[in-house]
């Protein structure tokens, strides 16, 4: 009888590791999610130049739970009109060409943007329009997409009218009767030569100013300036080895911490 009694003990106490383990095991998996997710996001700070919240927190973390003994560590899109943080780190993750951002696809449904070339901010762009991590503003991506009515048949009523424009632009005239942009005008150089034809997009009149989004002002509206310049999009080369980092914490931690988690747990349970 001592035996039996012995033998059922021990399964009882099996039984009571099993499911600790199991408890335990989930822990340390999310606690070495967790970590990774920090470690990515200091080697974001390294490589990066003011990376934004938005792009920071976009490192998600799917958690383990007692039936799913698996945790994730990803880059995730949360929705909304915000740019897809996959669009902007995917290359540099994997290296190679980035994917088309907004204003590029829109341009590119107008006809004036090659594939395989990007928009970069110029040295005419207003200050105004740069946030504080150095990045145009999207409510200004916004207004130049809507201002060459690049918005697609399901937004073509974010499209500016006419009417705006030609607020925007404040045309009057001076004593003398010259013409004088007092706001600012905006149209599209295809650039010098033939690379996009010879012809204006908007003016019908031939170019010679680098491809890209200009602004004009002032007197005949010769004041002008770039403010996007249209180029030839790089091949990146890995600059964010995401996988590496994960791989690497989870090497580091897991063990340890599993010990820690089992112990807590075994502790917890008397």
């Amino acid at each position: 009888m001592r035996g039996a009694s012995n033998a059922a003990e021990v399964r009882r106490e099996l039984e009571r590791w099993r499911k600790q383990m199991g408890f335990a095991t989930m822990r340390a998996l999310n606690d070495v999610a967790f970590q990774a997710r920090q470690d990515v996001q200091i080697e974001m700070r390294k490589v990066f130049d003011r990376p934004t919240p938005f792009i920071l927190r976009s490192v998600f973390v799917e958690q383990a739970s007692r039936e799913r003994l698996e945790a994730s560590v990803f880059v995730r899109y949360p929705g909304g009109k915000a740019v897809d943080p996959n669009s902007v780190l995917l290359a540099e993750i994997e290296g190679g060409r980035r994917n088309d951002k907004r204003m590029e696809r829109a341009l590119q449904r107008l006809g004036v943007l090659n594939v395989g070339w990007q928009v970069v901010p110029a040295s005419g762009m207003p200050p105004d329009k740069i946030d504080g991590y150095g990045n145009v503003k999207g409510s200004f991506i916004v207004q130049l997409i809507s201002y060459f009515k690049g918005f697609g048949e399901q937004g073509y009523r974010a499209n500016m009218t006419d009417k705006r424009r030609k607020q925007l632009a404040k045309r009057g005239k001076t004593a003398n009767g010259y013409v004088e942009i007092r706001g600012v005008e905006y149209f599209i150089s295809r650039g010098k030569g033939n690379w996009f034809g010879r012809r204006s997009w908007q003016h019908g009149m031939d170019q010679h100013l680098p491809a890209g989004i200009w602004a004009r002002s002032g007197l005949h509206g010769h004041h002008v300036k770039p403010i996007f310049l249209f180029v030839r999009r790089p091949v990146y080369r890995q600059r964010l080895d995401f996988e590496g980092i994960v791989q690497g914490t989870a090497a580091r931690e897991f063990e340890p911490l599993l010990a820690w988690r089992l112990e807590d747990a075994m502790g917890s349970a008397r």
